[in-house]
């Protein structure tokens, strides 16, 4: 069973909600996809750290080869090649690695090479397997990085909870390509309804089973527009988690709620019963 937690902006909930299921769920695996802004690890303090680089192939130019067709320059449409007074300059930074220059070059000039952008560290927290994607700096794309922490949680097991990154961009979709089942966290304010429009959309355009989480709720008495136009679009509210100081001060040390109070660990065990309610039965049983 694979649950993957997203929002349509960052600052949300979506790393509260994820770490603290994956928590609960005692043996479990927590994946962090927000490969730009890993902070999964903050909370889980996991040992037994084992790291891994992850790499990609760019294209290497043998300028003895070269004839300077432009080919590969035309067809390149991230920019990454350019022909300067019949030499062939890579520019690394931008580079998606898609291969296609090394195809079309009719002097097989271009051959690959690794380029490290990344990497995997997998670590042990309590009773959960912790696995987060580290982006370098200045990288163009962590999709490479999604991609191989998604591979190494192929024949899991155990129940595993996916981190998104925040928004609906390539990462995103990437990260829960082969969810179960896509829990959305939102903020019921103008700003947040907005960004949850947007996420929403995508779990559609994925045909992904999904319900919300309506994070740092007030009260009940004042209009709460997530859950409005939740009701609208029949969306199912899974939970709704209200503003606390107690949670906010544990979330803001890096504190995993459910294992500091029975409050909130019987909160989210309640959430996670839920949410294996609403997963398609086969994939429960199938876990």
């Amino acid at each position: 069973m694979k649950i993957a937690v997203l929002s349509g902006k960052g600052g949300t909930g979506k790393t509260l909600v994820s770490v603290n299921l994956a928590s609960v769920s005692k043996h479990s695996v927590y994946v962090d996809c927000d490969v730009e802004e890993p902070n999964g690890h903050l909370f889980f303090k996991p040992t037994e750290l084992k790291k891994e680089k992850v790499s990609i192939k760019i294209p290497l130019v043998d300028e003895d080869l070269c004839i300077g067709c432009r080919k590969c320059v035309d067809f390149c449409k991230f920019n990454a090649l350019a022909a300067v007074l019949d030499k062939l300059i890579v520019f690394e930074e931008v580079c998606h690695a898609c291969g296609g220059c090394i195809l079309l070059c009719p002097t097989n000039a271009l051959t690959e090479k690794d380029k490290a952008i990344g990497e995997i560290q997998k670590g042990v927290s309590d009773q959960v397997k912790v696995i987060s994607g580290i982006l370098n700096t200045g990288e163009e794309s962590g999709v490479p990085i999604i991609k191989q922490l998604l591979k190494d949680i192929n024949d899991e097991s155990n129940p595993v909870f996916i981190d998104c990154p925040p928004g609906s961009a390539c990462i995103a979709m990437e990260s829960i390509r082969d969810a179960d089942y896509c829990i959305l966290v939102a903020e019921p304010t103008i700003f947040g309804l907005h960004n949850f429009k947007m996420v929403y959309e995508l779990v559609k355009i994925f045909n992904k089973p999904h319900g919300v989480v309506i994070n740092k709720c007030f009260d009940d008495e004042n209009e709460n527009l997530i859950e409005k136009y939740c009701n609208e679009q029949a969306i199912k509210v899974l939970s709704k988690i209200y503003f606390e100081s107690e949670l906010g001060k544990l979330n803001s040390n890096a504190e995993i709620a459910s294992r500091k109070s029975e409050k909130y660990k019987l909160m989210f065990t309640s959430l996670l019963q839920t949410v294996i309610e609403e997963v398609p039965h086969e994939t429960v049983t199938h876990s």
